[in-house]
């Protein structure tokens, strides 16, 4: 990740107000939008209904950069990839807004997929 983010949009699942374990089985998106490594703002949005592929796409046109994620099947991996937006994915369940202050200060912790299908 480069240092010059200036401006940018990272979203975060999310199931009863936190990171969402499952990509797919979200209730809910919080956007940042992040200036100069700091959150300028923060909105949480409904999706559409989840059917494959349609959370990528979804994403794309709310000019998302970023996701975070605990676990992701492959193809919405490779969907967001097409799309020029970066995925993290093996993320911690925390609150949104932590994982969004480690990713901007090179701290998140991303690791094994934890979607299984």
């Amino acid at each position: 990740m480069n240092n010059e983010m200036e401006k940018r949009k990272i979203a975060i699942p999310l199931s009863q107000g936190i990171m969402a374990a499952h990509f797919g089985h979200c209730e809910q998106f919080a956007l940042f939008e992040i200036e100069d490594k700091s959150i300028a703002s923060k909105e949480v949005v409904n999706p559409p209904a989840h059917e494959p592929g349609v959370f990528p796409l979804w994403l794309k046109q709310q000019n998302v950069d970023d996701v975070i994620a605990g676990g992701m099947g492959q193809k919405a991996i490779n969907l967001f990839l097409q799309n020029k937006i970066n995925v993290y994915v093996g993320a911690p369940q925390k609150e949104a807004e932590e994982l969004v202050l480690d990713l901007l200060h090179d701290n998140l912790q991303a690791g094994e997929n934890l979607c299984d299908h």
